[in-house]
């Protein structure tokens, strides 16, 4: 009877912080499409959207209209995606290689998905040929890696992959400098500069629709694997006598977060602090139970970058990068996340 009661008291918990994280995620949808250089009052864009909904006719401006749905819509979506898709992965890093301080990029993905759309800028591509290199190189930097990892099977797995995700994503950034060095200070080394500091700027549907698929193909097996993501989360050995085939489950994890990873950096550039800060933040929410370890950082993945893009496009007249807006607001709440989420690996 009593673990019957602390069974529904939890979950009365839980519903009510993801609840919570709902609302302050569509509170701040509504406001990303209310603010910036042409405001939206709210009731224009609740009628705009009804209108949109029922079909009922609205005597709003065609530019409330254009502004709404073709500039700020892809961009708000793009943010909550890759938000999301990013906080995801770094949860799922952090819970199989049993270390707080791991992101997505620790296999490498950012710097070969670095390497890849620089070389594509440099090439001249245009933004299809420079996201798809990001992609794929971003993929091959982890597969390479984890290459490595199954050629030196007689030392520690975990310790090997992340010892080889430290020397590749070196290496990769050492070609990226190579290349920054090379190219045209007055077109192309300002394009690289800003893609490597992290922007949604530009983004269209067609850019959202070509990661969603990845995305999501990528979120699915995490999803469905969360009960095995938790037994790996005590060591090989548990997790093997437990019956989990260790490698085979690491390598379908590993390459389904990679996926997210190299999806969202494709269009994104270079954003950190979201894989490392937000699984904190899920972990204090909901504890580490991946069943709902993964739902909470979709959301607060989707609401922080949401929110930190809405604040680097109004902060002031030029845009701020979205790199060294995280880096800048990350720091200190990774300093007091430190301090107080030492519990949630208990």
């Amino acid at each position: 009877m009593d673990q019957q009661k602390k069974k529904s008291s939890r979950f009365r918990s839980d519903a009510l912080r993801f609840g919570l994280a709902i609302v302050c995620l569509l509170l701040l949808f509504l406001i990303s499409f209310s603010v910036g250089r042409f405001p939206v009052t709210m009731s224009d864009l609740l009628n705009l959207m009804w209108s949109k909904v029922t079909g009922a006719p609205n005597n709003l401006a065609g530019a409330i209209e254009t502004v709404v749905f073709r500039v700020r819509g892809p961009r708000v979506l793009a943010s909550m995606v890759v938000g999301g898709a990013l906080a995801v992965s770094g949860a799922v890093y952090q819970g199989l290689f049993r270390n707080p301080l791991v992101s997505p990029d620790i296999l490498g993905v950012s710097s070969g998905a670095a390497l890849g759309a620089v070389l594509g800028i440099y090439f001249s591509l245009g933004v299809v040929g420079i996201q798809g290199l990001a992609f794929a190189v971003g993929l091959g930097a982890v597969a390479a890696v984890y290459l490595i990892g199954t050629f030196m099977r007689h030392h520690d797995p975990i310790l090997t992959l992340v010892l080889a995700g430290v020397v590749i994503g070196t290496l990769l950034s050492s070609v990226v400098g190579l290349i920054k060095y090379l190219a045209d200070p007055y077109n192309q080394l300002p394009a690289i500069t800003f893609w490597l500091l992290g922007s949604l700027t530009g983004i269209t549907p067609a850019d959202l629709g070509a990661i969603l698929p990845a995305i999501v193909a990528g979120l699915v097996p995490l999803y469905l694997l969360r009960w095995r993501i938790n037994v790996m989360t005590l060591g090989d050995e548990e997790a093997q006598a437990l019956g989990v085939d260790t490698q085979r489950i690491r390598l379908v994890v590993i390459a389904a977060a990679t996926l997210m990873s190299a999806a969202a950096v494709s269009v994104s550039g270079i954003i950190g602090w979201i894989g490392l800060l937000i699984p904190h933040f899920a972990r204090l929410l909901v504890g580490p139970d991946f069943a709902r370890l993964l739902p909470a950082a979709v959301l607060l993945g989707a609401g922080y970058l949401l929110g930190v893009d809405t604040l680097a496009r109004t902060i002031s007249t030029i845009e701020v990068p979205l790199g060294v807006l995280t880096a800048f607001i990350g720091t200190p709440f990774f300093i007091w996340v430190l301090a107080v989420s030492h519990r949630a690996w208990r």
